[in-house]
């Protein structure tokens, strides 16, 4: 497991491929907040392979929202749903793709991404995260009392499992390019310990 909560230097074209990039996918997990789409985004930019965001796939597949198929079917049938489409995901074309926040807790889907891809934990401060997710109002589970209540609650369910993560990067508050840049030394230094999991230059 790799730590890196150091930022790197200034890269003026922040839109440059990366040199070394990963033969298999790389899954984006955290709590809500964390970054993984915006941070998702420019990661794939810069190593020059597609995004794909997990929830938007999964609303695609079920025909309806997540906040409704949780409503109609329960989470169980729901982490069913997710798994497989994180399956066929990971069968697809290397890319990086953000996962929800629950995604990683589930054994089965967890064990399929340490199977198949390559995981990195944006792990982030409970200021950070209230604050973050303080801008968007379409988070239902924040609904349910105390933002802050719940995410600390969250993070100490959650946070001992998502150490388990390939790849650890400390998110804070700083420029998404920033820590974008921070997550490529990341996964390079990764790849570099473990040439395997790079693709052919």
């Amino acid at each position: 497991m790799s730590a890196d909560g150091s930022s790197s230097g200034s890269d003026p074209d922040n839109s440059r491929p990366a040199k070394r990039v990963p033969a298999r996918p790389l899954v984006l997990v955290g709590l809500m907040g964390a970054g993984k789409s915006a941070i998702g985004r420019r990661l794939a930019g810069r190593l020059g392979i597609p995004f794909v965001d997990v929830d938007a796939e999964i609303e695609k597949a079920a025909g309806c929202s997540i906040s409704d198929y949780f409503e109609r079917y329960g989470e169980a049938a729901f982490r069913v749903g997710e798994r497989k489409v994180i399956s066929r995901l990971l069968d697809g074309p290397v890319a990086v793709l953000a996962s929800g926040g629950g995604a990683y807790m589930d054994a089965e889907t967890r064990a399929l991404i340490g199977e198949k891809a390559i995981s990195v934990w944006l792990r982030a401060e409970l200021d950070v995260l209230v604050e973050r997710t303080s801008r968007r109002n379409d988070r239902p589970l924040l609904h349910r009392g105390d933002p802050r209540a719940i995410l600390a609650d969250l993070m100490d369910k959650r946070y001992p499992i998502y150490s388990q993560a390939d790849i650890v990067v400390d998110s804070d508050e700083g420029p998404a390019d920033q820590m974008t840049r921070r997550v490529v030394g990341a996964v390079r230094r990764h790849l570099n310990r473990h040439p395997e999991l790079a693709a052919p230059c």
